[in-house]
């Protein structure tokens, strides 16, 4: 098991090394500037349209708002809170700044997802909308590419048992043990009978719970992130100036922080960032395939403000909550950096907010992840799997709440980067086909006053 860990972690090194990186951000670049820009300037319209996109009459899908809700169910999670405080651990206050930066050009990474996933989705056997990297990659490359769509759909599959269900319960089941002295078991058992009972209905229940559950939460965590600002009002200042001067100068050692370069700043931003909001894994299209929306352009301007939501509003909060709070300096790393910020504010209750967050948090990332999983084990398998495999993911969670889980994290972590080299390979050569149905939708929409699509 000790050579299998270790050539893991080899690999692992490599798939997340500074190829990775730049390819993530050269092809978020790309798309950002062969957009000029739109995703960025649109973000008002995006809004506008999460209400007015859906298609009256069509009961092959669910609501653009509600696509919405179930990739921001994947992607709103525990790296939210234990992903922001680990990058101000490892790479000082700059590594929020290119946190952000990399959430700007993955709103374009995560439009052209979402367009080609509606462009080139399917209908399937029980006349539901499927669609997402492994559909764009066959029936928009074509035939020969059909072995990059299988081996996307194959990682995807696998990986969200790892990342997307086990990691999560475990989660859940550590938050609620430290805080609250629930045994693990209980927790596993609770989370089977909870994820088992959703995953029954389908992606009408999943985005039904998706879109009740995620605004609340990330609205009463954000209410709960500004009491601790407003307590350390008069340090947000300084957390701002600390961002952006250590973006580009050294963090010096102070307190139990080690300091950092800024070249650490860089990596753990960018890494943490995309961690976060997961443009470029391929994962999120998945869900706004099944949106019944007016077209793919309608739904990529919904799609992009998953990442906007999710890094520059809701990590936002969380690090200048740690920075604010002078928490940084402690030597805390992960969620306990985050909970330690939390109680510095607000004694005695800070802790079981972080854990109460977490624990929905993960919950719901779990319901996310499990569409994504289906989707892609049916793209290989066929709908036989879907009943399956709902019984197995849900199982999978107790298995997750009571084990150590160091080698899951670490085979999901690597089947995540796997992941995202075959949705970035489509994207670029795809991007074509993005730039013309972006420009034809708009260029209509110039000419009609009254058309609001």
């Amino acid at each position: 098991m000790e050579a299998i860990t270790q050539i893991v972690g080899d690999l692992n090194s490599i798939v997340w090394g500074i190829p990775m990186l730049i390819l993530i951000l050269g092809v978020g670049l790309y798309l950002t500037f062969g957009l000029r820009l739109l995703t960025i300037i649109k973000i008002p319209f995006g809004f506008d349209l999460l209400w007015k996109g859906r298609i009256p009459g069509d009961d092959k899908g669910i609501s653009p708002s509600n696509a919405l809700m179930t990739s921001l169910s994947a992607t709103i999670g525990t790296g939210n809170i234990a992903g922001v405080a680990t990058a101000i651990f490892l790479g000082g206050p700059g590594a929020v700044f290119w946190m952000w930066m990399t959430a700007l050009v993955g709103m374009a990474t995560k439009y052209a997802e979402a367009v080609l996933a509606v462009r080139f989705r399917e209908t399937d056997e029980t006349g539901k909308h499927v669609g997402g990297p492994m559909y764009y990659i066959q029936n928009g490359l074509g035939a020969k590419w059909k072995w990059l769509a299988v081996c996307f759909a194959l990682f995807a599959g696998i990986a969200g048992f790892g990342i997307g269900n086990m990691v999560q319960a475990n989660s859940i089941a550590n938050a609620l043990s430290s805080n609250f002295a629930i045994p693990e078991w209980v927790t596993g058992v609770v989370l089977v009978v909870l994820v088992g009972a959703v995953l029954l209905g389908g992606i009408e229940r999943i985005s039904t719970v998706a879109g009740k559950l995620v605004p609340f939460m990330a609205v009463a965590y954000i209410a709960a992130a500004t009491l601790v600002l407003l307590i350390n009002v008069t340090e947000i200042p300084a957390a701002i100036s600390l961002i952006f001067t250590h973006a580009f100068t050294p963090s010096a050692a102070t307190g139990g922080f080690a300091g950092a370069a800024v070249w650490a700043a860089i990596r753990f931003g960018v890494a943490r960032g995309v961690f976060s909001n997961e443009a470029g894994f391929g994962s999120a299209p998945i869900a706004h395939a099944a949106a019944s929306t007016k077209g793919p352009v309608s739904q990529g301007l919904v799609a992009m403000l998953g990442t906007f939501i999710d890094t520059i509003i809701v990590c936002s909060f969380t690090a200048l909550a740690i920075i604010a709070s002078g928490a940084w300096t402690s030597g805390e790393t992960g969620a306990a950096l985050t909970s330690h910020a939390f109680d510095l504010a607000l004694p005695g209750v800070g802790g079981y907010i972080i854990a109460i967050s977490l624990t929905i948090f993960a919950f719901t990332t779990i319901l996310g992840w499990s569409y994504y999983c289906e989707r892609s084990l049916q793209y290989l398998f066929g709908v036989k799997i879907i009943m399956p495999f709902r019984a197995v993911w849900s199982l999978a969670a107790l298995v997750g709440a009571t084990l150590k889980l160091g080698f899951v994290w670490l085979l999901a972590d690597t089947l995540n980067a796997l992941m995202a080299i075959p949705n970035l390979v489509a994207l670029a050569l795809l991007s074509p086909i993005v730039f013309k149905i972006t420009k034809e939708f708009f260029d209509s929409r110039g000419k009609s006053e009254n058309n609001p699509f």
